[in-house]
């Protein structure tokens, strides 16, 4: 009796083969159960619970607002400086907490990793949900402060704050992905993270205005620091919720839809090459963890 050959099922592939990050918006039950539980630990046993995330942004609101604008004298030349500050910093705090909680994403949860077999890609997406989570209630307090100050709504502005958002989420994103994998292997990274958290504050205009860049640095170093996407971001942000509410005299950069549009590009293609890097080393997550 002749040998029959078995054929291969054509139906069956390697798991994970079909795409992590498909894979991760399908399975919201999973994604819902990890924000959840990321959030409840982040509270457990705290009596203001998720009250901390007014408490923390309005702290940090106080003290550079006294510092920079009350006694280096900022808020007499910026009009409604305490506007100013905030529509940057709530944004500027998006991107931090994002870069923070995505980098120790993965090692933070290597139980999982090791013993259960599901995208990877859930643990640095619900890190980013949850500082979503976060960013919600400083926005109120910034709609409700520059609605006192004069804002009236415009298709512009809320165009202007979509655009800056995008930049923030997207960007965050993908180095989140690259950063949850690298630190994987390399734990140092949280520390370099942690340093550069100082660097990001002071890198974007938010607690100066970007005219003194301007007339301080030479010409290259401005040009550098316009192509930060950061700044950009926070830019719009601005230009949605403080200039509104100002007499309209303050200038930005020449072509800043045009150089926000390159920021969200950019953003974009940092998050492919996140996702590239995450999806080539995840394979060696469980074996390193």
């Amino acid at each position: 009796m002749a040998a029959t050959s078995i054929r291969p099922d054509e139906g069956l592939r390697a798991p994970g083969a079909d795409g992590g990050l498909r894979q991760t918006f399908r399975n919201k039950y999973l994604l819902r159960l990890l924000v959840r539980r990321e959030l409840r630990a982040r509270y457990k046993g705290s009596l203001l619970g998720l009250g901390w995330s007014y408490v923390r942004p309005g702290v940090h609101f106080a003290v550079y607002f006294y510092i920079v604008g009350v006694f280096l004298g900022v808020n007499r030349s910026v009009e409604h400086f305490p506007v100013y500050l905030f529509s940057g910093m709530v944004l500027v705090n998006l991107f931090t907490e994002t870069l923070h909680s995505t980098t120790r994403s993965v090692t933070g949860n290597a139980a999982l990793v090791r013993k259960v077999f599901l995208p990877r890609e859930l643990f640095p997406t619900a890190s980013v949900l949850v500082s979503l989570v976060h960013f919600l209630p400083g926005l109120m307090i910034l709609s409700g402060a520059a609605v006192a100050a004069g804002w009236r709504f415009s298709p512009e502005a809320a165009g202007a704050a979509l655009l800056g958002f995008a930049i923030v989420v997207v960007l965050g994103y993908g180095i989140g992905l690259l950063f949850a994998a690298v630190n994987v292997f390399f734990r140092d990274l949280e520390q370099v993270v942690d340093i550069s958290m100082i660097v990001i504050t002071w890198s974007v205009p938010m607690i100066y205005p970007w005219t003194h860049v301007r007339d301080h640095a030479s010409g290259w170093v401005l040009d550098l620091y316009l192509a930060n996407p950061l700044v950009s971001a926070v830019f719009l942000f601005q230009r949605a919720f403080w200039l509104p509410g100002t007499d309209a005299g303050f200038g930005y950069p020449p072509h800043l839809y045009a150089r926000a549009g390159l920021s969200l590009a950019a953003s974009a293609l940092v998050l492919l090459a996140g996702r590239a890097a995450f999806a080539r080393m995840q394979q060696r997550f469980a074996q390193e963890l």
